[in-house]
């Protein structure tokens, strides 16, 4: 493909063997990813518990049994549910700190999440390292971290490990709209299409980074060009829609397996919450929280779906039942799970 071709915007280009606009087609309703009534139940539980989930720690977090910093992924769940559906055993994920969504996507026990959470030595970091540093190398999970925009370089590593061993895994390297601006950002670009590794650039655009609109805090506010001046395609997704997330997910990974090298998803989503617990969120208003949650939210997308399949509202009550089981079952590890022994602190440090 020239590099002309490959510097049009994802829903303008219509070259032979170029990925298509699927998401956006989704987003207007077409079932891209054949999703069966199955599936969907599937979709809908792995959703259910990252909402479940997150609702519990915020109360937790109110309650004290949380410190330190947590931010919640409630209203983005469709992105890493989509991609995740996308990807085969060995591929790597790694994300910043709003990760537990994440985490449980990736198939991590909730009860080591929020042990973790909660200062435990159950936990995936034995208590120490919190919300934002939780790893999984046996689910390929890289850590949540908390500099922003260091898992962009680190999730290019990753890609660079694949390429270099010669196998087909794809690394996802998730970070949000504010991220997009650091400069590692680019050095990474520049980096991954230069010897096309194959990473997937998720950009996870919630449209208010710490609290800063976009539109006052980027130049270029279409994050699927961000990879132009690489060479590296971009595609925008409606990342409130599962469906969409999947079938851009699919055609990215494609890309990336063939050896084609990066590829820049730009999932348009957005957080109810603050950017973390400690974040009044007084720079939007209610009416405009309330409006996506009424016209948009991705798991009630799903919901609907189902209940048009002829599902029952019944059957629906009984997969978030046991959610809820999972979740409270989690809180009640963590509170009597025991702390670290005063040992670890002396663990895991390397010269």
């Amino acid at each position: 493909m020239s590099t002309e071709a490959r510097s049009q915007p994802a829903q303008k280009r219509k070259e032979k063997g170029s990925p298509s606009n699927n998401g956006a087609e989704a987003a207007k309703g077409a079932d891209t990813t054949g999703t069966t009534p199955e599936l969907r139940r599937e979709l809908l539980r792995s959703m259910l518990l990252q909402r479940r989930f997150e609702e519990r720690c915020a109360e937790a977090y109110a309650l004290g049994k949380i410190g330190g910093f947590c931010h919640l992924y409630i209203g983005q769940e469709a992105i890493v549910v989509g991609m995740q559906m996308a990807l085969k055993k060995g591929d790597q994920v790694i994300t910043g700190y709003r990760d537990h969504g994440h985490m449980l996507a990736c198939g991590m026990e909730a009860n080591g999440v929020m042990a973790e959470l909660t200062g435990r030595h159950g936990g995936y970091s034995k208590g120490k390292g919190g919300s934002m540093h939780m790893f999984s190398k046996e689910k390929n999970f890289y850590g949540g971290h908390g500099i922003v925009g260091a898992q962009v370089s680190l999730g290019t590593g990753l890609a660079f490990a694949n390429r270099y061993r010669g196998n087909d895994f794809v690394s996802l390297a998730y970070f949000g709209d504010g991220a997009s601006n650091q400069g590692q950002v680019y050095e990474s670009f520049n980096m991954a299409e230069l010897w096309k590794l194959p990473v997937i650039y998720v950009i996870e655009n919630n449209r208010y980074a710490m609290g800063t609109s976009v539109s006052r805090s980027s130049a270029q506010t279409d994050f699927s060009r961000r990879g132009i001046s690489f060479n590296i395609p971009g595609q925008q997704v409606d990342g409130m829609d599962v469906r969409a997330v999947k079938a851009a997910g699919d055609e990215a990974v494609a890309w990336c397996r063939a050896g084609k090298g990066p590829f820049i998803l730009e999932m348009q989503t957005y957080r109810y919450r603050g950017h973390s617990m400690s974040d009044p969120a007084k720079y939007r208003t209610r009416e405009e929280v309330d409006k996506v949650r009424n016209d948009q939210d991705p798991i009630e997308q799903v919901r609907n779906r189902l209940l048009a399949a002829k599902v029952s509202e019944q059957e629906l009550k009984a997969i978030d039942a046991e959610v809820r089981e999972i979740v409270n079952a989690s809180a009640d590890f963590a509170q009597h799970d025991p702390e670290p022994d005063a040992s670890e602190l002396w663990t895991d440090v390397y010269r």
